[in-house]
């Protein structure tokens, strides 16, 4: 039965003449509006939100919910290449759209992946479907400005941002910043998105669209710039069109370190009586189990472990270049893997002839180890010249806003960001 609202609405008229004018009281009728979730009509169905416990399975479930185990089986084949049930997890949220008789037997089962993305599974007649459906999403673009009192988590914790935005930043800057040496004072500015689902419940961020970090007295720009359209692949450049990217990182752990010993060929070792010994790496220090990323794309070619060097894993880049990284308390990789650039291949550990947690982390240059950090090494692909101009014009609003600290900017023409076929 609909629920019907009657709004009584009394008008009361005065009027100076002796004989009054009676005026008719308006019965409106309202009807409310159905409400819609993941494209069903609520009031179609009993509605059932829970949690999935741990070692709760999608057929104990529906189950519960008198789908019986043939149905159950059935819909699991029918659906395994869209959603595989096995893979429900501990701590998900779901909602069953049940029928609104007195069995209230299951029809439809929402698995939610995240906080936008949920898996429909309606299994309410013979025919099973299973899709995605993604929450509208409204995406606000902000600014926000912070100062490094003592390190970039830190900074960023204290302007109330997830972690998410600070690894993202500190990917953007891993081959232009050494995170370990920022120093107190230096600042930074960001433009980026965030997500909003039911236009206030936060659901995640965007992209980051700029950002400029003050480091020594000098501003790093970054601008978000799509240069392939066929490939869809977008990179951070410089106010000069400068791919920020290089061919290596300049370190294989996040910022999450300290050096605690460079390239030295006359360096003395406490473990080895203070006798001078060539360090031929550089030692990044960080707490056990911190993942351990590859500086470039490569080949492992060695994965294993070996008296001093510990658990270690070497990745042979190109015919000129290949890295290893020793005293990992665990390896991720193992030989015949091709790994990206930032990829993890294993964890921070003190394997080997390690007196604490660290990686020492070697390169080799045609055959010979060598100090990467005083090496010349090759950039990435360049912007393409042609692109320059546009790039160049792209980018002016951008850096009005960072240098302002504000969203909005001088009426200008709007620059696509979609030019190369």
């Amino acid at each position: 039965m609909k629920n019907i609202i009657h709004l009584l609405i009394f008008a009361l008229a005065f009027s100076s003449c002796k004989n009054e004018e009676k005026i008719p009281v308006i019965v409106k009728e309202i009807i409310p509006v159905p409400e819609f979730r993941y494209g069903y009509n609520i009031d179609d169905f009993v509605l059932i939100q829970d949690t999935i416990k741990s070692g709760e399975s999608f057929g104990e479930i529906l189950d519960r919910h008198h789908v019986n185990f043939p149905k159950i089986n059935k819909i699991a084949g029918e659906i395994k290449e869209t959603f595989d049930v096995r893979r429900v997890r501990a701590g998900k949220p779901y909602t069953i759209l049940a029928s609104k008789d007195s069995i209230q037997k299951a029809q439809v089962f929402i698995y939610k992946n995240n906080k936008i993305r949920a898996t429909v599974v309606d299994f309410s007649d013979s025919i099973i479907k299973a899709h995605t459906y993604l929450q509208p999403i409204k995406t606000v673009q902000k600014i926000i400005e912070g100062k490094i009192y003592s390190s970039l988590s830190n900074s960023m914790d204290s302007l109330h941002l997830s972690p998410n935005l600070t690894n993202t930043i500190a990917d953007i800057y891993a081959w232009t910043l050494d995170f370990y040496k920022l120093q107190k004072g230096d600042s930074f500015k960001i433009i980026f998105e965030e997500k909003y689902i039911k236009n206030n419940l936060f659901a995640g961020y965007g992209e980051v669209k700029a950002a400029v970090f003050n480091h020594r007295g000098e501003d790093f720009y970054a601008y978000r710039y799509l240069a392939d359209s066929i490939k869809g692949i977008t990179e951070y450049y410089d106010t000069d069109g400068n791919m920020l990217r290089s061919q290596f990182l300049k370190s294989p752990i996040k910022f999450q370190y300290r050096i605690s010993s460079r390239y030295n060929l006359k360096r003395r070792i406490a473990h080895y009586g203070y006798r001078v010994k060539a360090h031929r790496g550089t030692d990044f220090a960080a707490s056990n189990g911190t993942p351990i990323m590859s500086t470039a794309n490569g080949t492992v070619v060695e994965s294993r472990r070996r008296g001093g060097n510990g658990n270690y894993v070497a990745v042979k880049h190109n015919s000129t270049f290949t890295t290893k990284y020793f005293h990992m308390s665990r390896r991720k990789s193992k030989v015949g893997d091709f790994v990206k650039q930032g990829d993890v291949i294993g964890y921070v550990g003190s394997t080997g002839s390690s007196s604490g947690n660290h990686v020492c982390y070697r390169f080799w240059k045609n055959g010979k180890e060598v100090d990467p950090f005083k090496e010349k090494l090759p950039a990435a692909k360049p912007l393409n010249k042609t692109l320059k101009p546009h790039y160049l014009e792209f980018v002016k609003p951008l850096k009005y806003q960072l240098d302002h600290n504000q969203l909005s900017v001088p009426e200008q023409p709007v620059i696509e960001n979609v030019v190369q076929n």
